[in-house]
């Protein structure tokens, strides 16, 4: 049994050897022919570093490369925060009711907004119903300010390595310049003093990898022939010089291409990356009384606001003429003072209400039923 298996595995070997030999005989193209039955070379990517790449720095133990490590809790404030105070409570809530005229003019206005509408009911109808809706919607908005760290790598261009000639400033002390109150923002700052050149991990400090299009030979099938060095029967190829392979267009014929980690520079520069984020939290709570239409047609709806308070940390609303509303209030900015002092610092927070109102008409000439809103 053993000497069959040996006499076939030496068959084929030897079958094998004649094989290439004649193929290159006829392409004269050594390269190509071991690039047709080379292992795939991967497309490239990104490549974690390796944790050793990166020194221990005192205050940033957790860091990880590529970030993952979470929010940063802000450190505790200096002086003691004072307490919110409550808002005046506004002594007036109402709004006056659309009336007739105002009505039939917002009618016209949508009318004529419509190219094949006609606006004759809206100028000629008599009107003879109108119901009033009054919709009451609060928002909270919790501006914060939340940083996070992670190693991570650039290609090496000449900077200074910082690392260790100073203690690092742990990452709430780095001053950092805020956009405005409420205004969505980021930044990323190098942290200082964190910083060091480090052989490219991809391309191990060679500048160059393989072509992944070529497998590194430099060449190619050549499209026109498909390999056979021939065209047409016994015509020549002239695309490929009867090679039956040409030069890759990826790499130009080298088999390598720049290393896109280091951008062929074979130097890494490390350091800590600072990530600051200013988000506005906003949320919304609506008071909607029975008038069948969607909440979601009414957030464009201008309305009047009916009180704004800004404080640091805000007092929720009492004394509402809807119980809910307040209640809501109260919901929200306990939730939102928990939720995000945990692992952002609050810089800001507003609340306001505003007051919808609304009117269904009727006109019978002919019947339609329309819903305008008052801005």
């Amino acid at each position: 049994m053993y000497n069959d298996v040996a006499r076939c595995t030496l068959f084929l070997t030897v079958t094998w050897a004649v094989c290439l030999q004649v193929v290159e005989e006829r392409t004269g193209d050594w390269n190509g022919i071991l690039a047709l039955y080379a292992p795939p070379v991967p497309a490239p990517g990104p490549m974690v570093p390796p944790a050793s790449m990166f020194g221990n720095v005192p205050g940033y133990e957790g860091t990880l490369a590529g970030g993952g490590g979470g929010y940063l809790h802000p450190p505790m404030p200096l002086h003691p925060t004072q307490d919110p105070e409550p808002a005046p409570v506004p002594q007036d809530w109402s709004i006056p009711s659309i009336t007739e005229d105002v009505a039939r003019e917002r009618f016209i206005m949508y009318a004529s907004g419509y190219c094949c509408y006609n606006n004759a009911p809206a100028k000629d109808g008599v009107i003879t119903n109108m119901q009033a809706f009054n919709t009451y919607r609060y928002r909270l908005e919790t501006f914060t300010e939340s940083r996070s760290t992670e190693w991570a790598t650039k290609p090496y261009e000449g900077e200074p390595a910082d690392f260790y000639t100073q203690t690092a400033p742990r990452p709430w002390e780095i001053p950092v310049t805020g956009p405005s109150l409420f205004q969505n923002h980021e930044e990323n700052i190098k942290v200082p003093y964190t910083s060091s050149n480090k052989p490219c991990h991809t391309c191990s400090a060679s500048g160059k990898m393989p072509c992944h299009e070529c497998n590194g030979s430099g060449t190619k099938v050549c499209w026109v022939c498909n390999g056979s060095g021939r065209r047409g029967g016994d015509s020549p190829c002239i695309q490929c010089n009867q090679r039956g392979r040409e030069n890759c267009s990826k790499c130009h014929g080298n088999g390598t291409k720049e290393c896109e980690t280091c951008k062929g520079k074979q130097q890494l520069l490390t350091y800590i990356n600072l990530k600051v984020e200013w988000k506005d939290n906003v949320e919304d709570y609506v008071v909607e009384q029975k008038s069948g239409l969607e909440v979601d047609n009414l957030s464009d709806v201008t309305g009047k606001t009916l009180f704004k308070n800004a404080q640091y940390m805000l007092y929720p609303v009492y004394g509402f003429p809807d119980p809910s509303l307040s209640q809501a209030s109260d919901r929200l900015v306990r939730e939102h003072q928990a939720k995000y002092s945990q692992n952002s610092r609050i810089l800001q927070q507003v609340q306001y209400s505003v007051h919808q109102r609304f009117s269904k008409l009727w006109d019978l000439q002919p019947f339609h039923v329309f819903e305008l809103f008052q801005k």
